[in-house]
């Protein structure tokens, strides 16, 4: 009886191919429980959640950019103010914090919830600077109104990077909630025109 010759070298096409794949894998809704790097990443850091994370860059930088350039240059016009604030704002927001959250996302796009622009284009700097520009004069708009309220009560309420950054991160994200709002509204719309 001859004994059957045992193939040591048989190829396993199921195991190559989920190697050659292992980077484009997609781990669904439960990416956070399956991430195959998170024994890598134990820090203290990899345990604040995203959200967390996101708006306390965002303020940071904000609150930065008052501190530097507003206290810093001492501006007192308030054209100027608006326009320095803006620009520097603009490229900010384009090239550290928009970066900074794509650095720090677990799942590609994660982080794109918090960004007005979330592709990384040419024209997304010229797009920054005129958002800080709209943002920047709904906070400016902002201190006016409460100190108008407390006027009566001597109550004044000067730029300050603290408040500065809380103010601009909020107006920062009602503006993506908006814009998600209308994306919303939109797809509802052809996915309904598309049913018909």
């Amino acid at each position: 009886m001859a004994n059957k010759k045992r193939n040591n070298y048989s190829t396993h096409s199921d195991t190559v191919d989920r190697l050659v794949n292992a980077d484009k894998k997609d781990y669904g809704k439960d990416a956070k429980l399956n991430d195959p790097g998170k024994k890598y990443r134990s820090g203290f850091f990899d345990r604040i959640p995203a959200p967390v994370k996101a708006l306390f860059i965002k303020f940071w930088f904000y609150g930065a950019v008052c501190f530097f350039i507003f206290w810093g240059l001492s501006i007192v016009n308030s054209l100027d103010a608006w326009v320095i604030m803006s620009i520097v704002i603009g490229f900010v927001n384009d090239i550290l914090v928009n970066n900074i959250l794509r650095f720090i996302e677990i799942i590609p796009g994660e982080n794109a919830k918090w960004m007005m622009f979330t592709k990384k284009k040419y024209w997304t700097l010229p797009a920054n600077v005129l958002y800080a520009f709209i943002i920047f004069y709904c906070v400016r708009t902002f201190y006016v109104f409460i100190n108008l309220l407390g006027e009566p009560i001597g109550l004044y309420i000067g730029v300050e990077p603290i408040l500065f950054g809380v103010f601009f991160t909020l107006f920062d994200l009602l503006f993506i909630g908006i814009k998600k709002l209308i994306k919303t509204i939109i797809k509802d719309a052809q996915d309904k025109v598309n049913k018909q």
